[in-house]
């Protein structure tokens, strides 16, 4: 008797035991692997090209990391070696990887020594670290971007003082705090009191004196009268008569703007048109932040991108328009000649800021492409900007612009690769091709902006320690109405102000720019808009640029090998928070309680505090009343009460001695003293004290109470090293 399924149930078991049972998979072999990774290495192609702008940045980024400056003979000794081993890979039949490492390696040592080079070549006088008044006398520049105490002049000065000229700077920048602010291109004489250009705020921090090396900017400080006319001896040289010429139409512009549009919508039209950001209201410039807006106050490749994309695309269709003249010229190749000139004229009008200026070289290698009969938009394009802005401006490297400008066009350009590109039949009625046009155009902004906001996510962590979580909703909004709107009107009224014609763009543009006000108030407005996050590690974003760009540059699976690079600064834990911060020369104190930070001194070097605190992750804004609970704070100093989250005490007095009640007080409330003046030996025995002669040693610092109740503290200058932005004239 057989039962019933047997004879199937023998025959499946017959199949599994049979030859064509399925064999149990084998681990890869060692030799499998590495034969794997050679296909993909070989799928690579030519793209090893696109690692020379990589291989280039790190030699220079070498350079800016060095604690101590090298010396000159170091850059031409790289100089001749880049020669050697690009002549060598010229002459190398072996292979493809042999050919490409010696191309690497020869950008990574023209890197390090264009660094050099640029560095020798800017080098100027810079003013005394502590100066006594002077009396400037020089041409206004420009008016540079307002400062925390007010409207800024960039100068060239002529005599400062009985300062030899050898020890004079080439251009300094001076706040005004009363008077009238003089256009640029007038001759002034002002009281100034100059120092050298600041330090960074706390250390490991961003190091604006760097920048100012590099712009060749040798003093700051603040005027104590207003400005008046000055006769000069001579006139200035051409080159810094035309600078000012330019210089003078575009203020004049800024003010044209400001009277059409008033300054609630002329402030930021002004920004980005002329580069003046003078007249933006502080609220407005926090929304736009809070909302992930505020880059378009910058002018950058955004700007950049529209103008010329405007321009190549309107003059494209006119020609097109006109069969005639569509039949005798090539419109794609007169649209991007004329693009191309647009872009020159921006940059002009915008005042050639560093942004503007890597924007415009990007867009000519676009439309250069295109002349030549070249994809405009690709990532050996890219590339080739890339190495030539390195080239150009070494220190670009350092700068977060170019980190998040190169980054997040990588990005999208690395999109634009593996984009698909659907097949779309020719009869489709229209209804139809407008409702699939429309949802691809849907799709494509909303992927752009995720795209570009992941790619330079990192760089805004650690660099300004925000993050708009509504910033891909915001931007999505307000792109049509800067791209279509706002960009457009503003050019055309810059174009056609001189003839008395650009009322009705400017018009256009100040409605665009009502609209992205409200956008940007409303979405500020949204609870958690804008998360304060601590910086990591100062190795974390570099790691985070390579997996960035591994993933872009990368073709195939092993792309995503970048990808626990890329989120390096969002994985690593963050280092440990301080338990104080003291500004460079003492005039300010800052100590940790939980997640705020209470500052002794909430009118007085504001900006270094909060970039400070939000650097370490704290809120700057929800301390002060806990100061007033934990710490008896009067106009010169402040003693810590019992029970203080940190026993810290400070003074802060310069010419009014503290009282000896006062500052015996000071010294019996704490464990730390900060003095910002010198005091004698002696003074709060038992205690540790940080006196001015610390803080003009080592300038900022962050203090760390250890577990058996000593300090510690990490001062800016360690970090910096010395180098030739790191101390002026009087310290060399």
């Amino acid at each position: 008797m057989e039962i019933e399924g047997s004879g199937e149930a023998a025959a499946q078991g017959a199949a599994w035991a049979g030859p064509l049972s399925t064999p149990i998979p084998k681990p890869a072999s060692a030799a499998g692997v590495v034969r794997w990774l050679a296909r993909q290495v070989a799928r690579q192609g030519e793209r090893w090209t696109l690692w020379t702008p990589v291989a280039l940045g790190g030699g220079s980024a070498i350079y800016f990391a060095l604690l101590r400056e090298p010396q000159a003979w170091l850059a031409w000794l790289g100089a001749a070696l880049v020669v050697g081993l690009l002549v060598a890979a010229a002459r190398w039949q072996g292979g493809r990887p042999v050919t490409a490492a010696l191309v690497l390696t020869a950008c990574a040592l023209g890197g390090f020594a264009a660094a050099k080079l640029r560095t020798e070549h800017v080098r100027s006088a810079t003013a005394p670290a502590k100066g006594p008044p002077a009396w400037l006398e020089g041409w206004v520049i420009d008016i540079a971007s307002p400062g925390q105490g007010g409207r800024r002049l960039l100068i060239a000065p002529v005599h400062i003082g009985d300062w030899p000229a050898a020890a004079t700077p080439t251009r300094v920048r001076v706040t005004l705090k009363t008077g009238y602010t003089p256009s640029p291109g007038e001759p002034i004489r002002l009281l100034a009191v100059l120092n050298a250009p600041p330090q960074p705020a706390s250390p490991g921090a961003y190091d604006f004196a760097r920048d100012a090396w590099f712009q060749s900017v040798g003093g700051v400080g603040f005027a104590l009268g207003a400005p008046s006319s000055w006769t000069p001896e001579a006139a200035p040289p051409w080159r810094l008569r035309l600078t000012m010429k330019i210089n003078a139409v575009r203020w004049a512009l800024t003010r044209r703007i400001i009277e059409a549009l008033g300054v609630e919508q002329g402030g930021l039209a002004a920004a980005m048109t002329t580069g003046h950001d003078a007249f933006i209201p502080p609220q407005q410039i926090a929304d736009l932040r809070a909302s992930g807006l505020a880059h378009i106050t910058s002018i950058s490749g955004l700007h950049m991108a529209i103008v010329g994309g405007f321009v190549f695309a309107a003059i494209r269709l006119l020609i097109a328009a006109i069969p005639w003249l569509a039949l005798r010229i090539n419109g794609k190749k007169t649209a991007a000649a004329l693009g191309f000139l647009a872009v020159i004229s921006y940059l002009v009008l915008s005042g050639w800021p560093p942004p503007a200026e890597r924007s415009a070289i990007t867009a000519a290698i676009a439309f250069g492409a295109i002349l030549v009969d070249r994809q405009a938009i690709s990532l050996h394009a890219l590339a080739l900007a890339a190495m030539a802005v390195l080239l150009l401006q070494p220190e670009a490297v350092t700068q977060p612009g170019f980190q998040m400008s190169f980054a997040a066009t990588a990005a999208l350009v690395a999109l634009a690769e593996v984009w698909p590109r659907p097949v779309r039949e020719i009869n489709t009625p229209w209804p139809i091709r407008a409702a699939q046009t429309f949802g691809t155009w849907v799709v494509a902004a909303i992927a752009v902006s995720f795209v570009a906001g992941l790619a330079t996510a990192p760089f805004a962590m650690q660099h300004f320690n925000r993050i708009s979580t509504y910033g891909l909703v915001s931007n999505l909004l307000s792109e049509p109405i800067s791209s279509l709107l706002m960009m457009p009107g503003l050019a055309l009224g810059a174009v056609l102000a001189p003839f008395g014609l650009g009322d009705w763009p400017l018009a256009l543009a100040g409605f665009a720019i009502r609209l992205t006000n409200d956008i940007s108030s409303t979405v500020a407005g949204w609870p958690h808009a804008q998360v304060v996050v601590a910086s990591g590690p100062n190795w974390t974003l570099a790691a985070a640029f390579l997996g960035l760009l591994w993933l872009c540059l990368w073709k195939g699976p092993l792309r995503w090998a970048g990808l626990p690079l890329a989120l390096a600064v969002t994985l690593v834990p963050k280092p440990t928070t301080p338990d104080a911060w003291v500004a460079g020369d003492g005039a300010a104190v800052a100590v940790r309680s939980a997640h705020d930070a209470i500052l002794f001194r909430p009118d007085v070097k504001l900006f270094g505090a909060e970039l400070w605190a939000r650097r370490r992750g704290l809120d700057p804004s929800g301390g002060q009343e806990i100061r007033d609970l934990a710490y008896d704070c009067d106009h010169w100093s402040c003693a810590a009460k019992p029970g203080a989250p940190v026993p810290v005490a400070a003074a802060w007095n310069v010419k009014t001695p503290l009282k000896p009640e006062r500052l015996a007080a000071i010294c019996a409330s704490a464990e730390l003293i900060v003095l910002r003046d010198d005091f004698p030996g002696g003074v709060c025995p038992g205690k540790l004290v940080l006196t001015g002669a610390d803080f003009e040693r080592g300038g900022s610092a962050e203090l760390y109470r250890q577990p058996d109740g000593s300090w510690k503290a990490q001062w800016a200058q360690d970090l910096r090293g010395r180098r030739p932005w790191t101390w002026g004239p009087d310290l060399r």
